[in-house]
């Protein structure tokens, strides 16, 4: 166990569920620390309790000043409301961590009590297996002592990096989002293999191990990735044909300017919460 803390998660999505998950699997927090509330779905909560043995409790009956971190995991678009209603209850020691794309640290700051400690976390999907790459930035009052026990609970979840809330925006466009061109890739080439004869389960099969080879071999090869596609293409061969496809149909282009729009809205997201919050006159964060 990482140790005796108590965490609380505001929103009981797919991502807290992959978080919840992980975390239960590689038993680094008790089951019995781990507390999941929503808005209004019940039954979501009690699924939760059910499947993974923690406590799923109806909102506004989480006893807020009982638990040691709060992991803010809502909408992100509910997170100015969410914050305003509860922000009167967080305690000066409780670390906040939020799960929330597009949300900066500064504008969480900016919806608790003053000089409260913040984390910015940045997880994709996979850490519902433990192989999550997750990012954190912290907040300009978080100690070192927080930074690395929250970082210590990612890792129960796959690969943790520390890096800078401006920094946040590109991670969130390569790694928050890359799950899902990596499946729109493989999904497409089963699509091909398929229509050749292979059976579905033996094409996905195929090209998660060559998906995973692939991975290794940047992981564990000094080479750059242009030198590693450049030694499996021969002239003239199977592989340089492919590339000249892909560069055909702009497969290259298309894949930089999907890292670069995510990463944009992960931008427009943070504005639109902060026109929003203006909006909404909510005040500067109070004083402890």
């Amino acid at each position: 166990m990482l140790d005796n803390k108590k965490i609380v998660f505001i929103g009981a999505g797919a991502m807290a569920e992959a978080m919840i998950s992980g975390i239960v699997a590689a038993q680094t927090i008790s089951p019995e620390h781990i507390f999941v509330t929503n808005r209004t779905n019940t039954s979501r909560l009690k699924q939760l309790q059910d499947q993974y043995g923690i406590n799923g409790i109806p909102n506004g009956e989480v006893q807020l000043d009982q638990v040691d971190v709060i992991i803010l995991a809502m909408k992100p678009k509910d997170a100015a409301t969410s914050l305003q209603s509860i922000r009167h209850l967080i305690k000066p020691h409780q670390l906040i961590l939020s799960v929330l794309a597009g949300v900066t640290t500064s504008l969480i700051e900016h919806l608790v009590p003053a000089g409260q400690q913040v984390i910015r976390v940045m997880p994709n999907t996979s850490s519902k297996i433990g192989e999550s790459a997750t990012a954190l930035a912290k907040g300009q009052y978080t100690t070192k002592q927080n930074l690395s026990w929250a970082k210590r609970l990612f890792e129960c979840i796959g690969e943790v990096y520390v890096i800078r809330e401006e920094q946040m925006d590109i991670f969130t466009g390569i790694a928050g989002s890359g799950p899902a061109y990596f499946y729109f890739l493989i999904e497409h080439m089963e699509k091909e293999a398929v229509k050749a004869g292979l059976t579905k389960g033996t094409v996905r099969e195929i090209l998660a191990q060559t998906l995973l080879g692939a991975a290794k071999m940047i992981q564990e090869q000094e080479e750059s990735p242009a030198i590693l596609r450049q030694n499996i293409t021969s002239p003239n061969g199977t592989t340089a044909a492919g590339l000249q496809a892909l560069r055909e149909y702009c497969g290259g282009e298309a894949i930089t300017q999907a890292v670069h729009q995510a990463s944009n809205r992960s931008k427009e997201i943070s504005r639109q919460l902060e026109n929003s919050i203006q909006n909404m006159n909510i005040p500067t964060a109070i004083e402890i």
